[in-house]
């Protein structure tokens, strides 16, 4: 009950009236978490946040008979007043630049500020797309001098720089298969997807038109080289392959694998989602791979957001090469050239096309190449080294307290794999993630990969301090220790965010994305 003690005060209540103590406080706010309400409700939709002046309604009309005839139906607010809604909404929100990041398969690491300072640069930030080749020599360069730097670090010899994501990478990779396998009047119609890819794989090779068959993993969570060669057949196209692999795990029989697809006359996709782990110590091309995206907002800091902006430059072997995509950088005794059409006779005649109407991601280019430029080869490679030894630490922090199915496989790569094993009954890794927000962390990736039980993914990156890591070992125990000890309020957690649980499954298939004006009372 919301009953006063002997001072007079009221506790606190969360949304789900619950006490979480300490006094209630007449605006909603907890200190410096500040409530903040829709900006509809903040703001009257029948005021404006500037005066303007009345329209000439006598003047001619030049809209083609689409003038509003309706309230626009707007909040109106004052410069303040927005600059405080949005300031605090973005209070609620978690950053790489508040603490460690811990979702796994994401590679969540910190954008140094210097790419920023040299993507906002007036010679890069200010160039149109189609302005001529003559007047951007020095983004064509730079274009270029990324995909050498791609092409060196990946031993492959050919790069397509448009592709805009790591999903739309792959699509491109595929699609280029597809290509080489029309151009020799091959009708091969199946990928094969082991169970450790990464999950838009399938979907990848399904949206390309596909039929998608999975290949078991081993008890130690790397590919079934026996269960795939005995799949490899005339009707294989290709297999994906994520390497490393989503149990945090390299896959040794890569060459092996690499050598039977193409033995059996497919194509080898590698998913270079997790490249961060390897960059500067192993290069694919050496393994048999004959197409991989490279996500550079994971393995290059450039910054994730919203879906966007995103950039995933595919490499390609000599087979496929001749069909990768349009537009690319060619450098001639001229200077650089954007080639954008297909030459017949030409060495890029038998392009698939395109996949975007430009060049790519411009802002994304400058800044993985800063990245690099800043490290070196040496620093590179010292990133991968890092990266994996702080993984590994996290692992053997926390394997005596959360169940690590493949602790016994030998080191992991980038990410430790956790399962729920040994939770008490009623709670469940969603329950320990809802703890892991009140001790002030985003939870890690949860569920994936499907290969163990009540999955917990973490990925500590290379830029994380032992400091920053330890605090979060710390964290994780506790939460942990509780779910073991069978601790019923996790049940509710978390009892400190702005909102309680959220019912994340309803919010996802019903989303309510129009704010309606309550009815009058």
């Amino acid at each position: 009950m919301n009953a006063p003690n002997k001072s007079g005060w009221k506790p606190a209540m969360n949304a789900d009236g619950e006490s979480i103590g300490g006094p209630a406080t007449h605006t909603g706010n907890r200190a410096l978490m500040l409530e903040e309400k829709l900006i509809f409700e903040i703001g009257g939709t029948d005021t404006t946040g500037v005066d303007l002046p009345a329209p000439d309604l006598s003047a001619p009309r030049r809209m083609g008979g689409l003038d509003r005839d309706a309230r626009i139906g707007l909040p109106g607010l004052s410069e303040p007043e927005t600059v405080r809604h949005y300031t605090r909404l973005s209070r609620q929100n978690y950053a790489i630049d508040l603490g460690l990041f811990p979702l796994g398969s994401c590679t969540m690491k910190h954008n140094p500020r210097l790419n920023e300072k040299v993507a906002r640069m007036p010679g890069f930030a200010d160039l149109h797309p189609m302005a001529p080749s003559t007047t951007t020599q020095g983004a064509l360069a730079v274009i270029h001098e990324l995909g050498e730097w791609l092409k060196t670090l990946t031993g492959m010899p050919a790069v397509a720089m448009s592709p805009k994501a790591g999903a739309h990478g792959e699509l491109c990779g595929i699609l280029a298969i597809r290509a080489a396998l029309e151009a020799r009047g091959d009708a091969r119609k199946v990928v094969l997807c082991p169970e450790s890819a990464h999950g838009t794989n399938p979907a990848t090779a399904a949206f390309a038109g596909y039929e998608v068959e999975d290949i078991p993993a081993t008890p130690e969570g790397r590919v079934d080289l026996a269960a795939l060669e005995a799949r490899l057949g005339p009707d294989v196209a290709a297999v994906m392959i994520t390497n490393p692999n989503t149990c945090g795990l390299f896959e040794r029989d890569f060459r092996k694998i690499a050598d039977a697809v193409h033995a059996g006359g497919g194509l080898v996709y590698c998913d270079g989602a997790n490249f961060n782990a390897i960059v500067g110590r192993v290069r694919p091309g050496d393994l048999g791979v004959d197409a991989m995206h490279i996500n550079l907002h994971k393995t290059f800091s450039t910054p994730h957001g919203g879906g966007g902006p995103g950039s995933g430059p595919v490499v390609f072997s000599e087979a496929l090469a001749p069909f990768a995509p349009l537009p690319f950088v060619e450098k001639n005794d001229d200077g650089f050239v954007l080639v954008e059409e297909e030459t017949a006779g030409d060495r890029h005649s038998n392009s698939f096309g395109r996949m975007t109407a430009f060049h790519g991601q411009m802002g994304m280019f400058t800044r993985a190449l800063t990245y690099i430029l800043s490290h070196g080869a040496d620093g590179l490679k010292q990133v991968a080294e890092d990266a994996v030894l702080n993984a590994n630490y996290v692992l053997r922090k926390l394997e005596d307290v959360l169940h690590a199915p493949f602790a016994d496989s030998g080191p992991c790569m980038h990410e430790a794999l956790f399962g729920d094993k040994g939770f008490a009954e009623g709670l469940s890794t969603l329950d320990l993630a809802k703890g892991l927000i009140d001790e002030g962390y985003h939870p890690m990736t949860m569920y994936f990969p499907l290969v163990v039980h009540g999955a917990m993914l973490v990925e500590p990156t290379e830029t994380e301090s032992k400091a920053a890591l330890d605090q979060f070992i710390g964290a994780m125990r506790s939460v942990a220790e509780r779910a073991i000890a069978g601790d019923e309020t996790l049940k509710t957690a978390p009892h400190y965010a702005p909102r309680r649980r959220l019912d994340e499954t309803l919010a996802a298939r019903k989303p309510v994305l129009a704010w309606a004006e309550p009815a009058a009372e």
